[in-house]
């Protein structure tokens, strides 16, 4: 009898669990939400997919293997020591499931970001940083997860409604 008493107090909690994910899923952040992962606290701005290339200077300008998608979000440090930040721990995912890593020529060629590679940024301080993405023409960028370091566990944040 006990392992049948077992079984229906399992039942619940398994039937519950459903509800449960998928009012997480419904209330994931999207832009202009404040998310949190490790001492960072994330804001993503805007995301502007279509570019043919980027950058002004005809030595640098960068042109895209497919199109670059640039996601502009705002970085503040939460801790109270200086935290590494790099573009590179930022991945973009599209509508198939598939991860993208930031470009970091194309990010130096923009030249239009606090942190263009990697830097400390200082406890209490945000810096806006532009991420720039090369994905296939056509693919649609869906989501993002930011990272405080490449160890961290990230955060979600929904780039389509």
């Amino acid at each position: 009898m006990s392992s049948m008493a077992s079984k229906d107090k399992d039942s619940p909690s398994r039937a519950a669990t459903p509800s449960q994910s998928q009012s997480t899923k419904s209330s994931a952040a999207t832009l202009n939400t404040p998310v949190r992962d490790g001492k960072f606290e994330f804001v993503v701005k805007s995301v502007q997919p279509g570019l043919a290339e980027v950058g002004d200077n005809p030595y640098l300008a960068r042109k895209a293997q497919g199109q670059f998608v640039i996601v502009t979000l705002s970085v503040q440090n939460i801790g109270d020591k200086a935290q590494g930040f790099s573009p590179a721990n930022q991945k973009l995912f599209d509508n198939q499931g598939r991860s993208f890593e930031s470009d970091s020529a194309a990010q130096i060629a923009l030249g239009d970001s606090d942190i263009p590679v990697w830097d400390n940024i200082n406890p209490g301080n945000t810096v806006e940083v532009k991420v720039i993405y090369d994905m296939p023409q056509g693919a649609v960028p869906t989501s993002i997860e930011l990272h405080d370091s490449m160890f961290s566990g990230g955060t979600t944040v929904a780039l389509t409604p």
